[in-house]
């Protein structure tokens, strides 16, 4: 996405889990370049957010996922120094399980790796990414504990 956008992107975050491990990828483009994310991207059109994610997962990771359920909606807003809208995204983020496939970085993506909910804290995520994967990680237990 260019800066300085005219209106807002829709993009899918992809809370990725492997037993008890999240999927991240350190960001190789702006907005956060060089930081600790989710894997995911900008919804194309005719493209369902289902769709968006196991794409942007298979495009930055070679990891097979399939969607299990919406965890959120959240707005990521970047203002320059004069208060100018730099980045808008309204990212859908969706919790999915692995399917299949080890972590290779490709894409816009630096480094793709699986860790565990303990690593997180060390990361520098963005703190609405930390509190959806926590969030997805007590929707994923509940699930699994249900008969």
């Amino acid at each position: 996405m260019k800066s300085y956008p005219s209106k807002p992107v829709v993009a899918v975050g992809a809370i990725v889990f492997k037993q008890d491990e999240v999927l991240l990828i350190r960001r190789g483009k702006e907005p956060n370049k060089g930081q600790w994310s989710l894997p995911g991207g900008r919804q194309e059109l005719g493209e369902t957010i289902a769709e968006t994610a196991v794409r942007e997962v298979a495009e930055e990771t070679a990891v097979d996922v399939r969607p299990a359920c919406l965890v959120d909606v959240v707005d990521s807003i970047t203002k320059d120094e004069t208060g100018r809208i730099t980045y808008h995204y309204t990212l859908v983020e969706l919790m999915c399980l692995w399917e299949g496939g080890a972590p290779v970085a490709n894409d816009d993506a630096l480094d793709a790796q699986w860790f565990s909910l303990d690593d997180l804290s060390g990361l520098g995520l963005w703190s609405e990414t930390e509190k959806n994967i926590q969030k997805a990680w007590g929707l994923r237990k509940n699930k699994q504990s249900k008969p």
